[in-house]
């Protein structure tokens, strides 16, 4: 698996409105953002790090800049999530999962769901 770099709490929040609006400036993440609003030049900045970590990229129109995600939030999912059963499970699925049973009040319904996905992904 390709390493992907990892984002602080800010990036990863900032993704997470470009990947909601697909094709933005910084003002409209900004107007995205619940009060009190961090300074234009705060996001412009974080932004900036997500395109030179290869998370984003932008098309210049003059003095404007469209970012664009050139991740999928599938994707960072994807790779956060085998980064974390292999960094903290042993590489190992069924450690994750027993891990969450033992911690969270999964239902029996949700495990047969689980089961049921499983068989039609192997299927």
């Amino acid at each position: 698996m390709n390493r992907m770099k990892s984002l602080t709490r800010a990036e990863e929040d900032i993704m997470h409105h470009i990947w909601q609006l697909g094709r933005c400036t910084v003002s409209d993440i900004l107007d995205q953002l619940p009060e009190p609003r961090p300074p234009h030049s705060s996001v412009s900045s974080i932004v900036r790090i997500l395109e030179r970590k290869g998370f984003v990229d932008h098309k210049a129109y003059g003095r404007t800049h469209d970012y664009f995600p050139l991740i999928s939030k599938d994707e960072y999912s994807r790779k956060s999530v085998l980064s974390l059963i292999k960094d903290y499970f042993n590489g190992s699925p069924s450690e994750l999962v027993s891990f969450l049973i033992s911690k969270e009040d999964a239902s029996v319904d949700e495990l047969h769901s689980l089961i049921k996905d499983l068989k039609k992904k192997n299927a």
